[in-house]
Parts: C-alpha cells; sequence; structure tokens
C-alpha cells in the first residue's frame, strides 16, 4: 500500500500542481484527498478539474458550503465561498464542464475505509467527518479525546485544522519535526492530520501532505510559487487580501 493523502487545496491551484508533481515524482499513483477543494483561493474550477483524477475525494465543510448555504464561517470564508459558488455556476468551460464538477461535488462521501474500517478518512474527526476541528491543544482537554478516539477504529487519517501531526490515544501530539517527518502505526489508536496543501496554518508556507506506505506514514513539505497566488487573490475583489497574506505566513 502506498497512498498520497492531500486535504484543504482552497483553490489554490499552483500549490495543488506542485504536490501532485511531487506525488509523480515517488511513482505514486493513488491519490486521496480529504475534502476543502474550494474556499478561500482563487482557482476553483481549476482545482476541480484536478482533483476529480483522485482515486478518492471526501467532502470538506468549504465544499459543503458551496453547494449549499455557508453555516459557521466568519465574513470573509462566506464572501469567498458565494464567489467561489459563482465561478463553479458560470465560470471554467463549457456548460457540461461546470455540471460534471456540480456533480461531482454533491456525490462526494463524508469518509472512507480500508481493510474492514482498520483505516478511516475523513475530512474533520471520526466523531464529526464534516464539521469538527482537533487541535494540537486538545491533548489537553482529554475528555475531547477520549469521545473521539472511542469511535477511532485504528488508524484514521483527517485535515480541516490545516496544522500536520500526530495524536496517540495516550494524548500526545507530535508535530512533522518532532518525528523527523515519519512515524510508525503500532497497536496503538491513533490519529493523523495531513497538513494542508493550499493553505498551511503551521508556520510553515511550504505545502504539506502525507503519504502512507504500509505502516509507515510520512509527511512531505513542497515549495510552490505563492506569491502567484496571492497575486490572484488581490485582484479578485470578493476574496479578503488577507486570505493571500497569510499563504504567506503559513498562518
Amino acid at each position: 500500500m502506498k497512498i498520497a493523502l492531500i486535504s484543504d487545496i482552497h483553490s489554490n491551484i499552483e500549490a495543488l500542481e506542485a504536490v501532485l508533481a511531487d506525488i509523480r515524482d515517488q511513482d505514486i499513483t493513488e491519490v486521496y484527498c480529504l475534502g476543502d477543494l474550494v474556499g478561500y483561493g482563487p482557482n476553483p474550477c481549476e482545482v476541480v478539474d484536478r482533483i476529480m483524477q483522485c482515486q478518492v475525494c471526501l467532502l470538506g465543510n468549504h465544499d459543503q458550503g458551496a453547494l449549499f448555504d455557508p453555516e459557521g464561517f466568519n465574513s470573509g470564508a462566506e464572501r469567498a465561498i458565494f464567489w467561489t459558488r459563482s465561478q463553479l455556476e458560470n465560470g471554467g468551460g463549457s456548460s457540461a464542464a461546470r455540471q460534471s464538477r456540480w456533480d461531482f461535488l454533491g456525490e462526494l462521501p463524508r469518509s472512507h475505509q480500508l481493510q474492514e474500517g482498520k483505516f478511516l478518512f475523513v475530512h474533520g474527526s471520526a466523531r464529526n467527518p464534516l464539521n469538527e476541528y482537533v487541535f494540537p491543544e486538545d491533548i489537553y482537554n482529554k475528555r475531547k479525546l477520549e469521545k473521539i478516539f472511542a469511535l477511532v477504529p485504528q488508524y484514521v487519517f483527517q485535515g480541516h485544522t490545516h496544522v500536520p501531526g500526530v495524536f496517540t490515544e495516550s494524548c500526545n501530539f507530535f508535530s512533522p519535526e518532532e518525528i523527523n517527518f515519519e512515524y510508525a502505526l503500532g497497536k496503538e489508536k491513533l490519529m493523523f492530520n495531513v497538513g494542508s496543501v493550499g493553505q498551511p496554518r503551521d508556520g510553515n508556507p511550504r505545502s504539506c501532505y502525507a503519504v502512507l506506505e504500509d505502516d509507515i506514514l510520512r509527511f512531505r513539505r513542497v515549495e510552490y510559487p505563492f506569491e502567484k497566488t496571492i497575486a490572484k487573490i488581490y485582484e479578485i475583489p470578493e476574496l479578503d487580501n488577507f486570505l493571500g497574506d497569510r499563504l504567506r505566513d503559513g498562518r
């Protein structure tokens, strides 16, 4: 088993193309996307077109927001969602192409399993696949983690927070740097956040994704021309400049 796990692309085609190139360089053919294809960024149609080629893709909360009404988003994220919806409805090629994107997004599942559920893939968490955030500081909220881990079959792979790392059932969190960018799957239940391709928030502006190979998960960081993405965001009045600025800071 060798699978590339990507998440939270957020309409950033420059980041996605760089990550897909890195995946090809490793001769990986299986790519799972854990959701949030769209939102925040300037190229939703192009990103959806590329992700449609993945072997597995899950629904993220921003994808659902584009399909329906956004709930719980701040004003900047909400404006970005409405602009994204307009692009999916009116831009990006023929009417058939536009319809295929809507059909693809509308049929995305909220979870995926391998090996009779031993491996669970979600966007948010095992408890709430779409919307629940599991942050590194949640290791100090033992009750929350206990409730989530009670629903973890063995290994869960997720995104949503844009912060990569490993959560253990014993309430520890390890960033990729702390574990030399790889972690061995053992008997303990584990949750892996694979990070964000299009909007990292761990202080590192490089795209982040993970590779699951047998019983090892490896994190990878990839450079991409974020200034090009930032310039595009600045040119779109409906997208707050902050959404570009944070790409430079990785926050």
